[in-house]
């Protein structure tokens, strides 16, 4: 059983904590793991499994293989997506690159579980009625009348807890959802499916022929960069966009749906993520630096600052280094409104955090002035950044902790702790930690133009010529 991990969320829902550059699943949102290190780990102790195949878009891919390299997971691919075409091409994508025999387990990346030993007995069996030739997907058992999942409706009759899948339905409205609920015959859908590579490409070939088309032509034409399957883009591109379901699923007659109650949650809002989070005696989640005085069921969680809450009920507030979110509990769906107000204002804090993660490390913007910027800037031991120039900017650098090996023109110089160096515009130049302790520098930006797209790439260990 190969795990299939999907990771093209971009999680708008729990922003300010999510951003499109950095989503939920790359977050340690329920414990000191992130999202997507816990949908490996659940896994740990299931006999029969292979090395994980990871799906993602191209600008996540650096997150994506240190999130791995962290918890020792080493990957068969990471398959990056030129751009997002839903699921079915992202699985097929994955199922080409595995066996046709080998059972493929797809695991959204951004799933809370809690009970892990009622999942891994469900995937136990899900992996027997794949191997069978089955299509499996795992529906979970409500706890409310919810109208914002897909609802899967199993046959009256099944065996050994599994159950031929009647129907895919869509979001009912609450009536209907209470329907389902009390019927006992429906399950939400999870996204989270099992079945051999073969089976589901040939149940794709038959279904949707244009899918698994283009993604064989994609495929076939991908290059292979050091831990990445880069998928042709051109061919890419003019896949149609479709869900496993729609495009397999509620077409087969080889579906079987297996019942999930195991502490399941998608993680779609802040308020579904209090759900998950442990309480305290008042109902409130906390996360930080947070002091509360007669505040109950409230969601409250800090980054950098002391947030003081007092006499509040049923609210979520989420503080970050560049931003500070409020909202009612039962009003947190809007947050994908203020989300699209954002982007339509060009506001930075759409995509990114203040604090930027790269290959070689991270940057932290800590001031920006009209025509200056300072950065707190790490890099990993061994990192070397690309050889770049600016056309509009100047940079002076301080060494805080480790070495630095600066190449500069036709120069190059090491700094050591309190040593700096001045990169004048428009001079090729390259920054490298030599070392083997994390080198901490703090680099003042000036000119008339600041923006990270002022940047000249002429060499790069990380493939990034094109790219900022």
């Amino acid at each position: 059983m190969i795990p299939i991990i999907l990771s093209g969320g971009s999680g708008t829902r729990l922003w300010p904590l999510s951003r499109g550059q950095y989503p939920k699943q790359f977050l340690p949102l329920v414990s000191d793991k992130t999202m997507l290190q816990e949908t490996l780990c659940r896994l740990h102790g299931l006999d029969g499994l292979n090395k994980p195949i990871a799906v993602c878009n191209e600008d996540h891919r650096f997150m994506v293989a240190e999130q791995l390299r962290e918890i020792n997971a080493t990957p068969t691919a990471i398959i990056l997506e030129p751009v997002g075409r839903n699921t079915a091409p992202a699985v097929a994508l994955a199922a080409l690159a595995a066996s046709v025999d080998d059972v493929l387990l797809v695991l959204p990346s951004d799933h809370v579980i809690i009970d892990v030993a009622s999942f891994q007995e469900a995937v136990k069996k899900a992996n027997l009625l794949a191997t069978q030739g089955f299509l499996v997907t795992f529906g979970i058992v409500p706890t409310c009348p919810e109208t914002g999942y897909g609802y899967i409706k199993r046959s009256s009759t099944g065996c050994d807890g599994a159950y031929p899948v009647a129907a895919f339905v869509e979001k009912p409205d609450v009536k209907t959802a209470n329907d389902y609920v009390n019927s006992g015959d429906y399950y939400w859908n999870s996204g989270m499916f099992a079945f051999k590579a073969g089976t589901f490409l040939q149940e794709l070939a038959k279904f949707n022929p244009k899918i698994l088309e283009i993604c064989r032509e994609a495929y076939a034409a991908a290059q292979v960069d050091a831990d990445f399957v880069r998928v042709n883009h051109d061919i890419f591109a003019a896949c149609p966009s479709d869900s496993i379901d729609y495009a397999v699923m509620e077409k087969t007659d080889q579906a079987m749906v297996i019942p999930l109650d195991a502490g399941w949650s998608d993680v779609g809002s802040w308020s579904a993520l209090w759900e998950v989070t442990e309480k305290d005696a008042l109902g409130n989640a906390i996360r930080g630096d947070v002091m509360t005085i007669d505040t109950h069921n409230s969601f409250i969680h800090s980054e950098n600052k002391l947030v003081a809450a007092i006499g509040i009920h049923d609210l979520v507030i989420v503080e970050t280094d560049d931003a500070v979110m409020i909202a009612p509990k039962n009003r947190v769906q809007d947050v994908k409104l203020m989300v699209e107000q954002l982007k339509r204002a060009n506001r930075p804090e759409a995509e990114i955090h203040r604090k930027v993660y790269r290959p070689w490390g991270y940057y932290d913007a800590i001031d920006n002035g009209e025509r200056h910027k300072t950065k707190r800037i790490v890099v990993k031991p061994g990192a070397k950044l690309s050889v770049q120039m600016h056309h509009h900017r100047a940079e002076h650098w301080v060494v805080v902790k480790g070495t630095a090996l600066v190449s500069k023109g036709d120069e190059q110089i090491l700094l050591s702790e309190n040593q700096s160096t001045f990169i004048p515009l428009g001079v090729k130049h390259c920054l490298e930690n030599p070392g083997v302790i994390p080198l901490e520098m703090v680099e003042v930006q000036s000119g008339s133009y600041l923006g990270e797209d002022d940047i000249v790439r002429f060499s790069d260990q990380y493939g990034r010529i094109s790219e900022i």
